[in-house]
């Protein structure tokens, strides 16, 4: 993994990135990809804010429909298998389950409701039946679906799926979305854009960034002190810290701001038997989803609350999990309380100030603002993050023309490393691993495949037996893997390596989160005095 930095007489980058989450990440390997230079800074780690605390799903956003963001939900329908074939270990199709009983209510500030209260008064801000079908049907047709099935009815007293919901629930539809391991999705996007030429700084915080002339001078603070950049252009991808960004790192102003939206989830104990999610409409107009995670556990959220203090400073309140719990039990069986939460996350969405009324209501489609008073400085406002890639592009279409001699676009089913296999072929790649490496059990070969792809053969290397792999971590993490992930991953703590790059954090204890902690600063250490006496 390389660190570079400006030396004096040394020609200047092509783009500069501030900002290591999913858009700043994308930007960087599709502009690598076309032949451009590259640097990207991330002050902490890869995907340490927003975009490791989504629901993680590539979908169009169903509920968008009831705010007629056609556009949006379309180009996200349309990248869902486009990414889903690109990277097939981190993304798999999921079907989800609508209950519907006719008490179900729009939320009252979209157009939806306000158009349905005029036309047909008589519902009174119900959710008809029809109008759901309808919906569903407009789903399946925007997108240009091909590999996912349909959406069909659904009898919950006959449907296994049925069997953990209240009895009041008697009908419903089952739809098609995608999942996908938003971290893991960052840090691939990282690695595949060094692999093009790039360069990655993680744990480098942009301090100042102004214009001298025709380039944009960076000085970043990181692991190895201060540094000096050059870049033509300069791409602010700092997500929650977009707007402070321009302000105070770059000392320019400007009316464009964000507006911060804090989601929040709870992981419970596994509260159903089957594979597939709920899609919940709640009493409020708002909808959360309760989805199979990590084989034993149950994802469900998410909140929409406007968030007011620092963006790392996000955390699932109290009335948020009650919240949550009080939703999910509207449907389930079993009621759920506090007591069955194991974990929380909650991440900021830096979605653009649109002026709506509601943290529901504001827009989710993204703005790209391009200053090019001088050398060029693009702003990246919202996104999500299934249409990353979608952005990218834009983004480099914006940036272009400064860029003549830039490829076109080229990543569109272009695979992410580890992810030259069949968009159903995980199955067989951890059957075949099992093969290989007799010590692994099935669950073990299934996460590797689902977080390596047919990098796991790479990591596993010529290992025999679990004493080859090295130290064991617990939770069958072990030494020859945390050493893949601070080589090629850009992992150097543990909580990179178990809530980011994994969510092994659910199974290890405390303890043995701080050995590996303790394990990993040591050979961080050893790497890094490794790297100076190389240059000596």
């Amino acid at each position: 993994m390389r660190v570079g930095h400006a030396r004096a007489g040394e020609d200047p980058v092509d783009l500069f990135i501030i900002g290591g989450g999913i858009n700043g990440c994308g930007i960087a390997r599709d502009a690598a990809g076309r032949g451009l230079s590259v640097t990207l800074a991330e002050m902490g780690d890869l995907a340490q804010a927003t975009s490791s605390a989504s629901t993680k799903l590539f979908h169009g956003g169903l509920r968008y429909l009831e705010y007629f963001e056609f556009r949006l939900v379309r180009e996200a329908l349309e990248e869902r298998e486009t990414l889903l074939v690109a990277m097939p270990h981190i993304s798999w199709p999921m079907r989800f389950v609508l209950p519907w009983q006719p008490e179900m209510r729009f939320a009252g500030d979209t157009p939806t409701a306000r158009l349905l209260g005029r036309l047909m008064p008589w519902t009174r801000g119900r959710r008809p039946a029809w109008l759901i079908r309808l919906a569903l049907e407009t789903y399946d047709r925007l997108g240009g679906r091909r590999i996912l099935p349909p959406a069909r009815p659904v009898d919950l007293t006959r449907d296994p799926a049925g069997a953990p919901l209240q009895p009041r629930f008697t009908r419903g539809w089952e739809y098609s979305d995608c999942w996908v391991e938003d971290s893991r999705l960052v840090v691939l996007n990282a690695r595949d854009a060094e692999n093009r030429g790039a360069t990655i700084l993680t744990r480098t915080r942009v301090v100042a960034a102004e214009r001298q002339g025709d380039v944009w001078h960076v000085t970043t603070e990181g692991t190895e002190g201060r540094r000096q950049h050059l870049a033509r252009a300069l791409v602010n991808a700092g997500g929650p810290w977009v707007a402070r960004i321009i302000r105070e790192t770059l000392s320019l102003p400007s009316t464009e701001g964000v507006r911060l939206v804090r989601g929040s989830h709870i992981v419970t104990r596994r509260l159903f038997d089957h594979d597939r999610c709920y899609f919940f409409q709640g009493k409020d107009g708002r909808i959360i989803f309760a989805i199979p995670y990590e084989t034993d556990f149950t994802l469900i959220g998410t909140t929409d609350q406007d968030h007011h203090g620092a963006p790392d400073e996000a955390r699932c309140t109290p009335e948020e999990q009650d919240y949550l719990c009080a939703f999910a039990s509207d449907y389930f069986r079993q009621p759920i309380t506090r007591a069955d939460i194991v974990w929380t996350y909650s991440g900021v969405r830096p979605l653009y100030d649109d002026g709506a009324q509601s943290a529901t209501a504001a827009t989710r489609d993204y703005v790209l603002s391009l200053d090019a008073k001088g050398p060029p400085l693009l702003s990246v406002f919202g996104g999500k993050i299934t249409t990353y890639r979608r952005l990218a592009e834009s983004a480099m279409a914006r940036l272009s023309p400064h860029f003549p001699q830039a490829r076109g676009a080229w990543s569109a089913r272009v695979a992410l490393p580890g992810g030259d296999f069949p968009w159903d072929g995980a199955p067989a790649l951890a059957e075949g691993l099992r093969r290989d490496f007799a010590f692994l059990d099935e669950r073990w070969a299934l996460r590797l495949v689902r977080a390596y792809g047919t990098d796991a053969r790479n990591l596993l290397g010529s290992a025999r037996n679990v004493l080859d792999l090295g130290r064991d971590f617990g939770a069958t993490l072990t030494e020859a893997e945390v050493r893949w992930l601070m080589r090629h991953e850009y992992a150097r703590r543990a909580e990179d390596v178990v809530w980011r790059r994994s969510k092994l954090g659910l199974r290890m204890t405390s303890d043995e989160i701080a050995a590996l902690d303790d394990w990993m600063r040591q050979a961080s250490g050893e790497d890094r005095a490794a790297g100076r006496a190389g240059t000596g």
